[in-house]
């Protein structure tokens, strides 16, 4: 029997275009441009699906879902929208869609969704979680609009999140919506930084200690784990654990207890991990500084941010964002110029996201002007341009590439006593060509990855995977 499918938007066009494209798909289409018929329809008991806009004249679309969900469960839905928002997404998936597609959107990925949502198992009906009016996330790029359908998809689950990004992209407050728009909302969120914890301490700050453990443990001290009991734990920076505690860490994954230190009684908790780091974990396995078992258990759903220089037509966005949350802690309302913006746009922003939020602080807080114009930004960008790192200038006496191979050898073979091949040496020593290469190339092109890319002869796209893969920042630097 052939699908109908429903279709309700107030712009005429995007009806048209989408009747036809479904309709030559072998479908049955209505299109209709207001809420109202489309509720009619579907009372009805019409439609097998519906493709419904977010703002109508008469009523706004996601509004409409938890109503449709209660006297049709079984009814597929899939939300389109303008307001490219994270909460846009996510309440699209919290009030029962299938799919959410920000437009502009292609219509082959459109027909996929509609085939993806008519073969899935029909969806039941859920209670409407309460509501949540923050908006952690900013941004409306294409990068962003995955981040959000990849939330909206996994809020409602268990599944260990890996978050990968420079510093300064936002891993934790992805973290922090995942846990907020989530099944354990109101439970703990407990964050912890592997980096900021010392090597020694690490295993007690995750799993608690007995009173004298060792010296100094006068009491018995709860660990992150059990703190997070029910709720989700994040742990930042993981790529920085040491071997011991990450084969602790393991063991809980896999047996959902653990005991504290210097304890005997298992003590078994429910926690969601989600877990961040900007390194290089497949590189660290490699060096044998990452275990490859734990690798895989964290990274079921893997999450990769984009730096900000990826994204520049969020810039305007997160700087009214940011210029907003200043004014409303009690600063001066400050705007930019048309200029300022475009100035902004051309910084490469080596400190992304929060490099970005700083600046828009410290002009809120230190200029008197209302309106901040291109030449404000240009000298407070020269002021914040990291210095050319102490690695490009030429040591005295340069190692030589034969040096360089053989201090790699020395190294490799130094832990691997049985005499294994040299894995993973190749890829060492061409990252340290590369590095250097790239990052001086950079710095004479004032972070220009155009002209770094045509000096080094290279395509941008491969520039730019090379700059991520090695953790290059992209800074100015000579001229």
């Amino acid at each position: 029997m052939t699908a109908t499918i429903l279709v309700a938007d107030d712009d005429r066009s995007i009806r048209t275009v989408l009747g036809q494209a479904l309709t030559r798909s072998g479908y049955q289409v209505r299109t209709t441009g207001t809420a109202s018929t489309l509720w009619r329809w579907v009372e009805d008991g019409e439609g097998d699906l519906v493709i419904t806009d977010v703002v109508m004249p008469d009523e706004n679309g996601l509004d409409l879902i938890p109503r449709m969900r209660r006297i049709r469960p079984e009814l597929r839905i899939v939300v389109m929208s303008a307001q490219s928002t994270f909460t846009t997404a996510v309440k699209a998936a919290q009030r029962g869609a299938f799919e959410y597609l920000p437009k502009p959107f292609d219509l082959n990925e459109l027909l996929a969704v509609v085939g993806r949502a008519l073969a899935a198992p029909a969806p039941t009906a859920e209670a409407e979680p309460a509501e949540e009016e923050r908006l952690p996330l900013v941004g409306r790029s294409p990068a962003m609009q995955e981040i959000y359908r990849t939330i909206a998809r996994v809020t409602t689950t268990d599944l260990t999140v890996m978050i990968t990004g420079e510093s300064g992209t936002g891993k934790e407050l992805v973290a922090r919506a995942l846990h907020d728009y989530g099944a354990r909302r109101g439970a703990p969120f407990v964050a912890v930084n592997m980096a900021a914890i010392p090597r020694e301490l690490i295993e007690s700050e995750l799993f608690g200690h007995e009173r004298g453990a060792f010296t100094g443990a006068l009491q018995r001290n709860q660990g992150r784990f059990e703190q997070a009991n029910g709720g989700t734990l994040f742990l930042d920076e993981i790529g920085d654990m040491p071997p011991e505690a990450q084969t602790r860490l393991l063991r809980v994954l896999q047996e959902g207890e653990f005991t504290t230190v210097g304890g005997r009684t298992p003590i078994r908790v429910n926690v969601r991990i989600v877990a961040a780091t900007h390194r290089d974990l497949r590189a660290l396995i490699r060096q044998g500084l990452f275990r490859e078992d734990l690798f895989y258990r964290l990274n079921v759903v893997p999450m990769r941010l984009p730096p900000l220089r990826e994204r520049t037509e969020d810039i305007p966005l997160l700087a009214r964002h940011f210029l907003a949350q200043a004014k409303a802690k009690g600063l001066p309302a400050k705007t930019l110029t048309a200029e300022a913006v475009e100035r902004l746009k051309e910084y490469p922003w080596p400190g992304n996201v929060r490099e970005l939020e700083n600046l828009m602080r410290r002009l809120a807080a230190l200029y008197p002007q209302e309106t901040i114009g291109e030449d404000v930004i240009g000298a407070e960008l020269a002021e914040a341009a990291p210095p050319l790192p102490a690695a490009a200038s030429a040591p005295a006496e340069p190692e030589s590439m034969a040096q360089s191979v053989e201090r790699h050898l020395r190294a490799y073979f130094a832990s691997h006593k049985d005499g294994l091949p040299a894995s993973g040496v190749y890829d060492r020593v061409i990252a340290e060509v590369e590095r250097p290469l790239i990052r001086l190339t950079l710095a004479a092109t004032r972070g220009n990855q155009i002209k770094a890319a045509a000096v080094l002869g290279l395509n941008r796209n491969t520039l730019r995977k090379k700059i991520r893969e090695l953790e290059i920042p992209v800074v100015r630097g000579l001229g």
